[in-house]
């Protein structure tokens, strides 16, 4: 990568870790997947009650992996042949779990987490239950606000969502947001995280890579 654009990066998200710290939320900056991996490990104790949310960028990152071979009590939403009963008592223990791993579908430079979800597994516990929620996103999750951050969701992270899925949208077929009332409709729930009242509970991890959706 051109050391200007390198430049640039490195000042967008020094802009953006330095807001979400007013923000009451701990920002990093790493350079690869291995170094994420590092900084989860620093950041969960072993014997943790961990969870995670629906996320391409955790799995890009190996966390997954990671949760599955490691000293945690990992409750693993992705273990083979799950039945959808079996996922929904998966999803709601993770509001009792110590850590809860996700990605976003944006960061904004004022330091804020954008998300939008289909039924809000995961933008639930990011709110509200388990006692540190862990998000690694790549820089390629940056915006400069919710304005863009809105729009990235309905001109990429949707419609690639939708396609991964298998999902019956017109986004899915056209590759761009119409606001459908598709029964299929993945974008439910609308979330702004602007601010934690506790300083320890949600970490950002930022990696020099464009990962997930």
């Amino acid at each position: 990568m051109d050391k200007n654009v390198k430049f640039v990066i490195k000042k967008k998200v020094e802009r953006t870790i330095q807001n979400l710290e007013i923000n009451n939320i701990n920002g990093y900056f790493v350079q690869t997947e291995e170094d994420a991996l590092n900084k989860i490990k620093e950041l969960i104790n072993e014997g943790d009650t961990v969870s995670v949310g629906g996320s391409m960028t955790l799995f890009e990152v190996e966390v997954i992996n990671l949760l599955r071979n490691e000293n945690y009590n990992f409750l693993d939403r992705y273990e083979e042949n799950l039945t959808s009963e079996e996922i929904k008592d998966i999803n709601r223990k993770s509001f009792f779990s110590n850590v809860f791993l996700t990605s976003s579908n944006a960061i904004t430079e004022n330091g804020e987490l954008y998300n939008v979800d289909g039924r809000g597994s995961r933008v639930a516990p990011m709110i509200y239950g388990p006692d540190k929620v862990i998000v690694v996103v790549g820089v390629n999750k940056i915006v400069r606000d919710l304005d863009e951050a809105i729009m990235r969701n309905k001109e990429l992270a949707a419609p690639a969502n939708a396609r991964r899925l298998n999902k019956e949208t017109p986004c899915a077929n056209i590759g761009h947001c119409v606001d459908c009332n598709s029964k299929n409709r993945i974008c439910n729930k609308y979330v702004v995280i602007k601010r934690e009242i506790d300083l320890g509970r949600t970490h950002v991890i930022i990696v020099n890579k464009e990962l997930g959706y």
